[in-house]
């Protein structure tokens, strides 16, 4: 597996969209203890989670999410919010689901950190230009 590209999560809020850096998420989330959670419990997985309401996802895009989460490693811990929200590991969690498993190890923060960004669109983000 090659090197994790850029990343960010995402939620809304009314001081506008927060978003924090993946990387510095599991820099963060090292030291939490890991769980077994059942994927039941994610309930991103009966949420819209990729595209939006306003812009559907190509057959292209959605073959590009197949191939990370065929590529992703699933022994590396999901991360959740506080509220049990998916900070970052939603391809782990698919390939969990397309594999047959019940349970998904991963770590939770007792108290959220702070988003690297409020309010800035994600087209503005800082992404490095592969090369």
């Amino acid at each position: 597996m090659g090197a994790l590209r850029t990343q960010y999560h995402f939620r809304p809020s009314p001081q506008g969209l927060r978003t924090w850096d993946v990387h510095r998420l599991i820099a963060l989330s090292g030291d939490l203890v890991r769980e077994k959670i059942p994927l039941t419990d994610i309930r991103e997985l009966d949420e819209g989670y990729w595209g939006s309401e306003s812009r559907k996802m190509t057959c292209r895009e959605i073959v590009g999410h197949a191939r990370l989460m065929l590529d992703c490693d699933i022994d590396f811990p999901i991360i959740l919010s506080s509220d049990g929200h998916v900070m970052d590991g939603m391809h782990r969690i698919c390939k969990a689901l397309l594999e047959g498993r019940t349970e998904i190890e991963a770590v939770r923060f007792v108290q959220d950190p702070e988003p690297d960004y409020i309010g800035v669109h994600p087209d503005e983000l800082p992404y490095p230009i592969p090369g």
